[in-house]
């Protein structure tokens, strides 16, 4: 049965009467998420459950509070929590391309470091402290004098027996040699050594051979005692440091005993200490060879003995949240920076810096999946470590290189992080279904609905938020009234007469327009007709291209009939969405019917202008012609049906009842009022079927026929099922209070074809015959005529085929 609507069905306005207060500056600020318990219930769950793999998904259309939500959870339960331990690298004295990582209590890690950095500042005093002691002096010059004065005696003693034999002991390039004398003590040259005679010569060569052979014995011999020499003097050298080292070096091995890599640095910066003490003895700067140049002085590197926090937890009062903004590769993962010297890249474990997932580690890290998405390396590089429960700062482009460089390799860090991915549900189900590993890394999904219940507490809630909104932001109060159209505009924004959007980011900007609009008006407080204006000024300011459409409509470009009737023709509407502002367009449905055997043909699917919805309510419109007008015999039929002035892909199925009433009024010659614009959507049955954008559609063709004149003819036809979904604007309703418009819901298609043609659909009788004068009477006798003309040229075909066989014979 047709029911044609009453204005207050056309919206179901809040009553200002409804609120308690005055003003919103009665109201105390909002706390908590508004209508997203679902959500909450399993951010909560995966909060709290810390197995492998469940991290959080949340997941919403924009402007569904996720990110303020998960910030306000985080940060509750984070603030509860005990602070996570310290990060920092130290040179591994056994491995120096692997610094180590070593965990340590918060605020430890910046004490170690400053410890170590005293050690070094001390040692470099103490140490050429002690070198220049007088004992020091005295006990190396005792060594150097022991050792001299052993090679001076054995050296005389060769000496005075190679002088007894006629020789001398001489130091050439090649080292020391015996060299033969002359009676009067100067060496024998080689031209006096050749004029000697045999016997002579044989003789100082032997005497030679045999001195030479006792000098390199006790060359030998004094290159021993040197060694023990150098190595009493560094003995003494160790023992002289260890005297200013030690006690500073247990000190520190006492103090941090627990800590089994600290103990292991501890001990090899010693040992490299030792090793190296001319890195802490005073040396005196040499003269340059040219006065005017002066040669640049050789820094003495302590980096190895300093330590690099990377993470410090000193100031945390619990577990950090993390909200990475810009989640490339380093961000997340930290880098390894270098510095150029001499045209080198040069660099060391202080120079490796932490990422956000260190800053992280032990509390939680929020980003966003479309951000992470779009940052090479970075999702599948994020996977690997949660999977591997450990973070590696690594070079990433180290695999596309042609030629490898040496770098460092940092230890990895344990990783214990909850990590939460924020994101459009688009965004969701497409990594839930094209990666495997997705579904074993993310198994929490907090889904964010975008709409929530009309109930009382929710309306009191959206006034908070109002409330919460003016008070931080110092805007005007809104009053009982102002408050009101918001909740007006929650459920125009939701589509529901029973529900109010959660899209509260489009409810702030509508709050802080009308606070505009109200302070331009001079008010005091935010009213329903601010709100108002606010709602239509940014309409305005957003419907340049529906504006002109209805412009081309107007001058007739693009033709929309808005009165009298017409055969075969039906205004259909449509919603065109342009993403920030969506709005109605009348649409112009023509049928065209012949007798032959064709079927329908839609003219938008042979020109592949159609979609796969379209082609399917092409053939349900199809099968319910049969079925109503084929059940006893079949029917022959040729139709087409397009949208006329119709540029784009038509898609949706919301048409089906417009086009059938286009393609009956074609078949049965019936007239249908071009002032009422249908929608709806139609199964085989002929039940109508709800469809989306129903006010915006509504308002659309309101639009045009305002412009035109409204005198009472003119409505639209939608689904009785839509009209929960009805949340008109003042105007309509206000035009249909004055009876200037009409808005008829139907269940059947019958009923909105009788609305359009002004006379009955007809029944079936029992006969299978339609009451005559009906619709369906009118269709079917012309369905019947269609069919019979076409019988009738087949029988003449057939006939003339037989003569033409029998001339052939004879």
């Amino acid at each position: 049965m047709t029911v044609e609507l009453k204005p207050e069905e056309l919206f179901n306005r809040c009553d200002p009467g409804f609120f308690a207060f005055e003003t919103t500056a009665d109201l105390s600020k909002l706390s908590g998420t508004i209508g997203q318990e679902k959500a909450l219930y399993a951010i909560d769950f995966g909060l709290e459950l810390s197995s492998k793999g469940f991290n959080i998904f949340a997941l919403g259309e924009s402007g569904t509070g996720k990110m303020r939500t998960v910030k306000a959870l985080l940060q509750e339960k984070a603030s509860k929590e005990k602070p996570p331990p310290d990060w920092c690298y130290v040179y591994n004295f056994k491995e120096p391309d692997v610094p180590q990582a070593i965990e340590m209590p918060a605020g430890q890690a910046a004490a170690f470091k400053k410890d170590m950095d005293d050690l070094i500042k001390v040692l470099r005093v103490e140490i050429p402290k002690a070198f220049e002691s007088k004992e020091y002096e005295k006990q190396r010059s005792r060594i150097i004098d022991e050792f001299q004065q052993i090679q001076k005696t054995q050296f005389a003693k060769m000496e005075e027996e190679a002088k007894a034999k006629g020789f001398s002991i001489r130091k050439g390039s090649s080292g020391v040699v015996i060299v033969p004398l002359k009676k009067d003590g100067e060496p024998l040259t080689e031209e006096e050594f050749g004029g000697l005679d045999d016997e002579a010569r044989h003789k100082v060569e032997n005497f030679g051979k045999v001195l030479q052979e006792k000098l390199d014995d006790i060359v030998r011999e004094v290159r021993r005692d040197e060694k023990k020499a150098k190595e009493k003097l560094t003995a003494l050298e160790r023992d002289v440091a260890l005297g200013a080292l030690g006690h500073h070096m247990e000190e520190l091995r006492a103090k941090y005993k627990d800590y089994e890599k600290i103990v292991f640095f501890l001990d090899g910066a010693k040992e490299d200490i030792l090793s190296h003490l001319d890195d802490f003895k005073t040396v005196e700067e040499q003269p340059s060879p040219l006065p005017f140049l002066k040669q640049p002085k050789q820094e003495v590197s302590y980096a190895r003995f300093a330590v690099n926090v990377i993470v410090n937890n000193s100031g945390c009062s619990g577990a950090p949240v993390v909200f990475e903004s810009n989640p490339t590769y380093l961000n997340i993962f930290g880098r390894i920076e270098y510095k150029v010297q001499y045209g080198m890249a040069l660099t060391d474990f202080t120079m490796i810096k932490a990422g956000s997932l260190h800053m992280a580690n032990g509390g939680y890290i929020v980003i966003n999946a479309l951000d992470l998405l779009k940052n090479i390396f970075s999702y599948e590089a994020l996977k690997r470590a949660v999977k591997n429960r450990e973070i590696k700062i690594e070079d990433a482009w180290e695999q596309y290189r042609l030629v490898s460089t040496t770098s460092l390799k940092p230890e990895p860090v344990p990783l214990n992080v909850k990590i939460i991915l924020i994101g459009n549900p688009y965004l969701y189900y497409l990594l839930y279904n094209l990666d495997e590993e997705y579904k074993s890394l993310f198994k929490v999904k907090a889904d964010f609905d975008s709409r929530m219940k009309r109930l009382p507490e929710n309306i009191n809630k959206y006034a908070a938020f109002t409330a919460t909104c003016q008070q931080e932001e110092g805007l005007l109060p809104f009053d009982r009234s102002g408050i009101a159209k918001i909740v007006d505009f929650g459920s125009r924004l939701a589509g529901h007469q029973e529900k109010l959007s959660t899209k509260f980011s489009e409810i702030a900007d509508l709050i802080r327009e009308a606070h505009y609009w109200a302070s331009k008006a001079g008010s005091d407080a935010v009213k329903d007709v601010h709100v108002s204006r606010a709602f239509k000024e940014k309409i305005l300011r957003s419907n340049r291209i529906e504006e002109l459409i209805r412009e081309m409509m107007l001058e007739g470009t693009l033709i929309v009939d808005t009165g009298g009737e017409k055969t075969g023709q039906v205004n259909g509407l449509a919603v065109l969405d342009m993403g920030d502002y969506s709005f109605g367009k009348p649409s112009r449905i023509t049928a065209r019917t012949y007798t032959g055997k064709s079927g329908v043909v839609n003219i938008e699917r042979e020109t592949k202008m159609s979609g796969k919805v379209h082609e399917k309510a092409i053939m349900i419109l199809t099968s319910y012609l049969g079925g109503k007008y084929a059940v006893k015999k079949p029917i022959s039929l040729s139709a087409s049906i397009t949208f006329e002035q119709l540029y784009e892909m038509v898609e949706g199925d919301s048409a089906t009842c417009a086009e059938l009433y286009a393609l009956l009024s074609s078949i049965s010659g019936v007239p249908l009022k071009q002032g009422i614009a249908v929608t709806g959507s139609m199964d085989q049955n002929g039940d109508v079927q709800p469809i989306g954008g129903v006010n915006e559609k509504i308002e659309g063709f309101f639009a045009l026929c305002k412009e035109r004149g409204l005198d009472g003819s003119h409505g639209v036809i939608i689904p009785r099922k839509n009209i929960k979904h009805l949340a008109l604007n003042e105007d309509v309703t206000d035009a249909v209070r004055n009876g200037l418009f009409r808005v008829y819901a139907i269940n059947g298609m019958e009923e909105g074809l009788e609305i359009l043609a002004g006379r009955p659909a007809g029944r079936m009788n029992d006969d299978g015959s339609y009451p005559e004068g009906t619709i369906n009477y009118l269709v079917f006798k012309r369905l019947r005529e269609m069919t019979e003309a076409l019988e009738k040229k087949k029988g003449k075909n057939k006939i003339k085929g037989s003569k033409d066989k029998d001339g052939e014979s004879d």
